[in-house]
This record gives C-alpha cells, sequence and structure tokens, in this order.
C-alpha cells in the first residue's frame, strides 16, 4: 500500500513538471551591424516579454544581434534581428506605419503566416518576425525599446523600381 502511495505521489509531481523549453532556432542572415554597439544597446534594453511571448532560449549557433520569444513551447516564435542590410522592397514611395515614434516598413510571407516589419528610421536597421495573431503588443514593446536605446534618424529608402 505505501508503495501504490508513494508511486502516485511520483507520478503527481512529475505531471506538474513543466518539460524544459526545446531552444528557438533563428536562421543566419546578413547583418552587417549586429555585432556593433547600437544592437548591443538595443538587445540590453529588450523586455522579457512581449504581451503573451517570453523570452525563449535560442537554439546554437544563436546568430549575432538576434532574440526571440514564445507564447507556448514549440509555438510560433516572434524573432527579433537587429543590423541587417536595408530591406530590397524598402525604396522611395513605399508604405509606412508609425508605431509609438518608430517608422516600420512591412513585408509578409507569401505563406501568410508570418509578417516581418523592419524598423527604418534608426541607425541600424531592425527586424521583428511576427505570427499572424500575434496582436500589436510584440510591436509596440520593440518600438519602446527601440525609441530608448536609438536615435531617429532620416529614412534612407533605396531608389524607386
Amino acid at each position: 500500500m505505501i508503495a501504490v502511495v508513494a508511486a502516485g505521489a511520483v507520478l503527481a509531481i512529475a505531471a506538474t513538471r513543466t518539460p524544459a523549453p526545446t531552444p528557438v532556432p533563428i536562421a543566419a542572415a546578413p547583418a552587417p551591424a549586429a555585432a556593433g554597439p547600437d544592437c548591443a544597446r538595443l538587445l540590453a534594453e529588450l523586455p522579457d516579454t512581449l504581451g503573451d511571448y517570453r523570452r525563449a532560449v535560442a537554439a546554437e549557433p544563436v546568430p549575432p544581434g538576434t532574440a526571440a520569444w514564445q507564447a507556448e513551447p514549440g509555438g510560433e516564435p516572434v524573432i527579433l534581428r537587429c543590423g541587417l542590410d536595408r530591406p530590397l522592397d524598402f525604396v522611395i514611395g513605399a508604405p509606412l506605419q508609425l508605431v509609438d515614434a518608430v517608422q516600420w516598413f512591412r513585408v509578409t510571407d507569401p505563406s501568410g503566416t508570418i509578417t516581418t516589419w523592419f524598423a527604418v528610421d534608426r541607425p541600424v536597421y531592425v527586424a521583428l518576425t511576427l505570427p499572424t495573431g500575434s496582436g500589436p503588443t510584440p510591436i509596440q514593446e520593440i518600438s519602446r525599446a527601440i525609441e530608448k536605446t536609438l536615435p531617429a534618424v532620416a529614412l534612407q529608402p533605396g531608389p524607386p523600381r
């Protein structure tokens, strides 16, 4: 009888433990300014939560200038990349959106499952990739961190195509 109770207690404790989160893979992208001081300041200011998303561990090798958040283990992550090249489609006349004093250029993935927003009015380009349905909070929180750490600069879009 005691063995049955002990086994039941062990099973109950094991059932309440959350498994260790799986590290989030972040694909490498050309980011010549990722290791610079602007990205270091931004990364130090990033919040631990973005609404329902919590800071996640990135899988090795972690590209410089990156961070990730997940709403649930195994769920689609929010990915931040700092120090990227200017987005190819960011040209004169491209539509922009202002979020908390940061100008963003939006690129929607053809699959329709993710959208990448590029902060284009700072000394370095910052990309925030969001899964569909993530809501406005992640981009608002990141905009606040960008506003605190990176001064606004004049836009430098590419020539029209």
